[in-house]
């Protein structure tokens, strides 16, 4: 069963509760900007993310509030200084970078109250956060308002004009994705962790194209015990394995006694563990009895 919601029956704080819910693990813009006085404001955004690589832009989007439809002052300082420091969260910082998202009167400057370091940027006037793994300086091309009504977005297009990466995050001249410790927001007061027990590979189909699901035999293809996961990585392989590869493959063994459906067991548990080219050639030797 499905429950289906017209968004305009909704009211705006329960269809932000869903939309935050479902949409997520969402990345965080911990943006610092200044005003035409010099005044500088810090606040997270997790309606954000990257849109290009070339030119490299960066979107986030302070809503209006849901409770009086009054301006982010992120939104305001950008009309004022069009530029931005988009800092990276990472687990090391949530807790201040939450303590950021404080509805401070405009004026008070969140890296004080949050504890966290100002370090003057290179090519933009608002200033970045030492502590952050990344940051990048930033110019604004563009702001977009969606709306005046009470949770609406305002896009702020951000082109990138300086990286900054922390060395301690770096392995073998690569950002290392393990140590970048990262966070992402969930729906209300949840947040979750990339950290190794949650990092998970999958292979990309980017040089090669993938078999498909619909190439398996019928047999795979309706298997009982195989998931939709386990078809889909059967179907990045190039090809299904020949009959010399299932024998040099060695598999025989390992199917033998063994029912159809302790076989899928079996080869579940292999591509659970990445050797793919083994369960299927377990698989398909399987189909062969």
């Amino acid at each position: 069963m499905m429950k289906t919601i017209d968004p305009t029956e909704l009211a705006q704080p329960d269809l932000h509760q869903i939309l935050l819910t479902a949409v997520a693990p969402r990345p965080i813009c911990f943006a610092s900007t200044v005003d035409k006085d010099g005044n500088v404001n810090l606040s997270p955004y997790s309606f954000f993310n990257v849109f290009s690589s070339n030119p490299p832009i960066m979107i986030f989007s302070p809503a209006r509030s849901g409770r009086d439809n009054s301006l982010k002052h992120t939104h305001q300082n950008v009309l004022e200084v069009p530029e931005v420091v988009i800092n990276i969260v990472n687990h090391p910082m949530v807790e201040q970078m939450s303590l950021a998202s404080t509805a401070y009167d405009k004026g008070v400057n969140e890296f004080v109250k949050a504890g966290l370091t100002e370090v003057p940027s290179e090519k933009v006037q608002p200033p970045r956060v030492a502590e952050a793994p990344v940051s990048f300086e930033c110019t604004v091309q563009e702001v977009i308002e969606l709306a005046q009504t009470p949770g609406a977005g305002n896009l702020i297009i951000a082109k990138v004009e300086l990286i900054h990466i922390n060395d301690a995050y770096f392995t073998n001249g690569e950002l290392d994705t393990e140590k970048l410790d990262l966070v992402g927001r969930m729906g209300g007061s949840w947040y979750i962790r990339a950290s190794k027990e949650a990092l998970f590979e999958i292979p990309k189909p980017l040089r090669t194209k993938g078999i498909g699901v619909d190439a398996l035999p019928k047999g795979i293809r309706e298997s009982e015990v195989l998931t939709g996961n386990n078809l889909g990585r059967l179907g990045n392989l190039e090809s299904l394995p020949s009959t010399l590869e299932i024998d040099i493959a060695g598999v025989s063994h390992h199917a033998k006694n063994r029912s159809k459906r302790e076989i899928h067991e079996l080869a579940q548990h292999l591509l659970e563990h990445g050797d793919t080219e083994k369960a299927m050639a377990l698989l398909l030797y399987g189909e062969s009895l």
